[in-house]
């Protein structure tokens, strides 16, 4: 059998197709790389949200410091400093996410993504009622770097000045409203009275993706192989088979 796919080997085709089983091979194995960085990133994740709560302060704090920290901080909402960010569907029905502006001091203020609002159906740009606490409030939740991002088409729907967003930049909504904001978003976990609903859903890491690209180029890797070697023992065949008719004649 060795013989018969050695004698059915063209240098031009089996270089081609070795050539192409090597680089699906090596993409397969780029995808499981790929794979592995997100499940580590999301360990860490994982980590980070088990430590001990981190209370903030009135001083500054990099999103490398509280990212995914659970964290804690008193101050009040600024109620003209919201707002509200479409297309966040739960369980099928239609809402926003409301993000409001949290000032800690006269020099820190924070965003607080503080729940699901729904939409009022008959017309969606108006806002059904929710509570906001006066005075001075302590939130707990999740530093993040922004409050939730959903796929966009351009950056009308995330425009300034537009009460109704896509999108919410926290380094462009500090230059729009000259606020001191903090560089990362508060995904608020604790009740403040609001009835605006918190069960955020637990970020996933992507790998599965991964996973499933790497089965398919792995998978075209080995139908190139058995292609090759079907193609090459079939020619071989023949080969063998118009030498021994030569040989008989």
């Amino acid at each position: 059998m060795l013989r018969t796919l050695l004698r059915g080997m063209r240098p031009v085709p089996a270089l081609l197709i070795l050539l192409g089983v090597l680089l699906t091979a090596a993409l397969g194995v780029w995808q499981y790389q790929r794979a592995q960085m997100r499940l580590a990133r999301q360990a860490q994740i994982e980590q980070a949200e088990r430590a001990p709560v981190i209370t903030l302060g009135a001083q500054s704090y990099r999103l490398a410091d509280v990212a995914n920290r659970r964290v804690r901080v008193t101050g009040r909402f600024l109620q003209n400093r919201v707002v509200y960010l479409d297309n966040r569907p739960r369980n099928e029905l239609p809402g926003f996410y409301v993000v409001m502006a949290l000032q800690i001091s006269p020099n820190q203020v924070v965003l607080v993504n503080r729940g699901w609002l729904p939409r009022d159906l008959r017309d969606r740009t108006s806002i059904m009622p929710y509570a906001t606490p006066a005075g001075d409030v302590t939130i707990e939740g999740l530093a993040q770097p922004d409050p939730s991002r959903a796929f966009e088409l351009g950056h009308g729907g995330s425009a300034p000045g537009l009460s109704i967003r896509q999108n919410l930049d926290v380094a462009d909504y500090a230059r729009e409203t000259s606020l001191p904001l903090q560089p990362f978003v508060i995904m608020q976990t604790n009740d403040t009275g609001d009835h605006l609903l918190r069960d955020w859903p637990a970020p996933a890491s992507g790998a599965d993706r991964n996973y499933g690209y790497m089965a398919q180029w792995f998978g075209m890797s080995l139908i190139l192989a058995l292609l090759g070697l079907r193609l090459a023992y079939r020619r071989g065949r023949r080969l063998g088979a118009a030498t021994d008719n030569f040989k008989r004649a």
